[in-house]
């Protein structure tokens, strides 16, 4: 039998409650000073790590400081500021592209809503759902790699479109919490629950996790080589 919309909510809450107590300041570990020095971070983060990310972007910003500066910027020159963080080349033409659209679609300032949002190059909902949760304190609940992964972990869903897992957790629980469940998601992947190695002897959400029961692939390996070595001892 599906496991009822109700009892999702129930766990998710009580995955929250949990997470609060284990991360009681939720935080973006992306470094940034401003909207649109976020949306720049954030649009560096894809495919890349935040701690690469923030060891590009001070030079970044030191010399684009604003979009109005960004967009003026020759692309050439924006690809050697970023190109440790990998696809650097479409990188630095979304960064342009994206600072030149802020400026003439909308005055210079960031928007705010996820529709005007995800117009701009190099913004999708996830980076969309970062900037409204972060700096505009806006329901959002952006769904990266970690989000995703422990969701499934811990049985909320069974979706691999980020989008429609967004969805899916947005029903569970009220939106002034979706953009801080996000972050404490994220910090415990990072901190706790491994994609290769979870430490669930050390996981605050063990009880609630229907994935801690289940074997890794090493004691499976393990079993696997016990029988055989014992099938070759009896012949």
């Amino acid at each position: 039998m599906a496991t009822k919309k109700t009892d999702l909510a129930k766990r998710a809450t009580d995955v929250l409650k949990l997470l609060k107590r284990e991360y009681p300041v939720a935080i973006c570990e992306l470094t940034h000073e401003s909207a649109f020095q976020l949306l720049a971070a954030t649009i560096l983060s894809a495919q890349c790590t935040d701690v690469r990310v923030n060891m590009v972007t001070p030079a970044l910003f030191d010399a684009y400081p604003t979009p109005e500066k960004l967009s003026l910027a020759d692309v050439s020159h924006v690809e050697q500021l970023v190109r440790s963080t990998g696809f650097y080349q479409t990188k630095a033409k979304n960064l342009v592209a994206m600072s030149s659209q802020v400026m003439t679609r909308f005055g210079g300032e960031v928007p705010r809503e996820i529709e005007d949002l995800i117009t701009l190059p190099g913004v999708g909902r996830k980076t969309a759902n970062v900037l409204r949760s972060v700096v505009f304190n806006l329901p959002g609940l952006p769904v990266d790699t970690h989000v995703g992964r422990l969701s499934r972990r811990l049985g909320l869903t069974k979706l691999e479109d980020p989008v429609k897992v967004e969805y899916e957790l947005n029903a569970m629980l009220p939106p002034p919490e979706w953009g801080q469940f996000s972050l404490r998601l994220i910090l415990h992947g990072r901190r706790v629950c491994d994609a290769k190695k979870p430490k669930c002897e050390d996981c605050l959400l063990e009880k609630l996790c229907p994935s801690s029961n289940l074997p890794t692939k090493k004691k499976v390996v393990k079993k696997a080589v016990k029988k055989t070595v014992k099938k070759v001892i009896k012949k």
